[in-house]
This record gives structure tokens, sequence and C-alpha cells, in this order.
């Protein structure tokens, strides 16, 4: 995948301007990696655009705050090789420590990265576990693994018994949407659980024709397909922005199903918009937008049982 890894190439690429080169974070120690094609999206130096926010480091990322932390979900505490077990009935698998983009208010960015791909530990723990009757896989992202690697681990999951659901969550799609293509789905095809996909989604300017067409594919094929979103500052926190994305999502067959707070993850502090501010949002969609298409405003709340619904 042709990417930026190098800042200032990109800085080049984008002909930022000196006087906005000072507002770049040059030597993060969370590099910067956004896909060619995303890239292109942006608008010339222009330090507002929704995709560049989310994907450049700005000097912002150095400003600290109490409650900003580098495992603000406590995830540590759940995690047994690469499976998180927090909620009752499902678990969440690690699946790879690559993702197709460096997101800078990413809540894993700090997460150790020790990935073993052929899951027997973690495959093990679900068999023993039949009070899980969903796999949720992660990452990184699912859809980073080749189809060989992923085709195995859908294969063994299938195998098991208690197993009903298996729900992908990624990114993936607004980087490479061709990796959703008809090798993919017959994979899918071979495995008899229902299978869910969550992707992620924050603005309108991250879709494209191809991933229109890619979600297309997938609801051709009658697998679910629901979007969440992170609320972010000075990205998507306006009623404009939230109700262009849910309209076209749902018009593709997505489902808009959370609006997240933002995790607190250290270097992320610029991101946070008020949950009064967020509630607003919410109230705005509800009095403009049909039902179906607003989606549940939640937060993460560390050692609960589930997401915790604010409005």
């Amino acid at each position: 995948m042709k990417a930026f890894k190098d800042i200032n190439k990109l800085i080049d690429f984008l002909e930022i301007e000196n006087i906005n080169q000072k507002k770049i974070l040059k030597n993060s120690s969370f590099p910067l990696f956004i896909p060619y094609r995303l890239a292109k999206k942006i608008k010339k130096n222009d330090l507002t655009d929704p995709i560049f926010l989310q994907f450049v480091p700005l000097e912002k990322e150095n400003k600290t705050l109490k409650n900003f932390s580098k495992d603000p979900l406590k995830e540590s505490f759940f995690k047994k090789g690469n499976l998180l077990k927090k909620y009752n009935n499902r678990a969440l698998l690690i699946t790879s420590n690559y993702c197709a983009m460096n997101c800078r208010y990413c809540f894993r960015r700090f997460f150790e990265k020790n990935i073993n791909n052929n899951f027997d530990d973690e495959i093990d723990l679900i068999k023993k576990d039949k009070t899980i009757n969903e796999i949720i896989l992660s990452g990184g992202d699912p859809l980073s693994l080749s189809n060989y690697k992923l085709k195995d681990l859908l294969l063994k999951l299938n195998d098991i018994k208690h197993i009903k659901k298996i729900r992908f969550h990624s990114r993936y799609i607004i980087a490479d949407p061709l990796r959703i293509d008809e090798n993919f789905i017959k994979i899918l095809k071979l495995i008899k659980k229902q299978i869910i996909f969550v992707f992620h989604i924050n603005h309108i300017n991250e879709l494209d024709i191809d991933i229109l067409n890619a979600f297309k594919l997938l609801s051709s094929n009658n697998y679910l397909l629901f979007n969440q979103s992170v609320l972010l500052k000075n990205v998507n926190d306006s009623f404009e922005a939230l109700s262009k994305l849910y309209e076209l999502l749902f018009e593709k067959n997505v489902i808009p199903y959370y609006l997240h707070q933002l995790d607190e993850i250290q270097g992320a502090m610029h991101f946070k918009v008020s949950i009064k501010k967020g509630k607003e949002l919410i109230k705005g969609l509800r009095e403009n937008v049909s039902g179906y298409m607003i989606p549940k405003y939640v937060k993460e709340k560390p050692f609960e049982k589930n997401k915790t619904l604010i409005f």
C-alpha cells in the first residue's frame, strides 16, 4: 500500500506553507502513517481539513491533561494473550498490530505490539469459555491479514459450536476498498456463523465511489453493515458533518451504530468535545433526521460491562 510515513514528504505534497509547518509535530513517538489515497483528499495547505486533522501529527499532541493516560480503557486488565473479554457474552480478538493508517486519537496507540498470527492459545481460551457467543475481530485491523491467514482464523472460529456471530471492526476500507473483493467474499461464504461488519468512518470526505461499491458488494451478499464514529473537535462536531455522513451511509445500507465520546488517550487532548455539545448534536439530529439514522451516543468506561449511553 502506497502511504506517507515521512512527515517532510507529506508537507511537500500538501504544499504546506512555512507558517503552518510550525504547527506540525515532526518528531512524534506515534509515527505518521497515512495512505496516499487518503492524503490525496486533503485540501492543500489547509490545517482545518477533516482528514488532515485525523492523521497528521500536530504540536498540540504534546499537551497533557490530568485524566488522559496511555491506557484509558484499562484494557490490560482484561487481556489474555491477544484476547480481551470485558463483556459477558463476547470477546475481542486482537488479530493484528497493523492498521492501514495511524489515527491521531487512537486509544491503542501505546498498545503492546505482540501478535502471534496462529492464535492457537486464543482459540483454546474461546473453546473453553462457553459464555462467549460472539467474537469481535479487531486490532490493528483484521482486514490487514492476508486472505490465507484470515481464512485459517475464520475456519477455526467456525468450528466452535458456541460461537454464533463473528464481527469485523475495521477502518481498512477507507485506505484500500479493493480489499473487499470477490475472493474475500468467497472466504466469508465458507463460514456458517452470522458475519457482521462495523466500519469506522468519521467524516463524509473519507468516502468515495470505490468505498461505496465495497459497501454494495457486502450488502448484496446480505452481511449486516454498521458504522461507528468518534466525536472529534473541528472534524465532525457539527450537525452538518454528522447528518451528511449518516444520510449517505444509510443510503448505502450502512447503519449508524455508535457515536463515541473520545477515549482519553494521551496525545489526543485537542480532539475532545464536551458532552454538553455532544448532546446538543444528538438533539439536533433527532429533530431533523429520521430516527433510524441516529447513532447511540456512548462512552466506554473501564470495568463497565457495557458501553455507557450518554444520550
